[in-house]
C-alpha cells in the first residue's frame, strides 16, 4: 500500500497521477483512454517506471483500465471525489505546491 511521506512524496507517482488526472478526452489518441506507452512519452519517464505508477493508482482506484494489449488508462474522477482526505494518494494528489499548471492547461 502506499504511503504519503511529505518529505520525499513520490514525485514519479505524483507526476503520472496529474498527468491523467489534467489529461482530456481531446489529447487522447484512442477514445478509450491514453496508454502506458504514450503516457511515459507525456510525462518523460521509462515505460516500466509508468506501468509500476500506474498499478499503484488502479489498486487504489483512482484510473480505471479498458482492453488488454493495448491496455488504456483513464482518470476516474467519480471515484477520486469520494476518496477520504486522509487517503495518501489524495495527499499526493492534492499537493501542488511544486506543480507548474502551465503545463497542463494553455492559457
Amino acid at each position: 500500500m502506499f504511503e504519503y511521506d511529505y518529505e520525499n512524496e513520490d514525485k514519479e507517482l505524483k507526476l503520472v497521477g496529474l498527468e491523467l488526472m489534467f489529461l482530456t478526452p481531446e489529447k487522447y489518441s484512442n477514445p478509450k483512454g491514453i496508454t502506458a506507452v504514450e503516457l511515459a512519452k507525456r510525462v518523460g519517464l521509462n515505460v516500466d517506471i509508468v506501468k509500476k505508477k500506474l498499478r499503484i493508482l488502479y489498486e487504489n482506484e483512482i484510473i480505471r483500465s479498458t482492453g488488454i494489449n493495448p491496455k488504456y488508462w483513464k482518470f476516474d474522477e467519480y471515484k477520486y471525489q469520494r476518496l477520504d482526505e486522509d487517503n495518501d494518494i489524495y495527499k499526493l494528489l492534492c499537493s501542488f505546491d511544486d506543480v507548474d499548471f502551465d503545463r497542463y492547461f494553455s492559457y
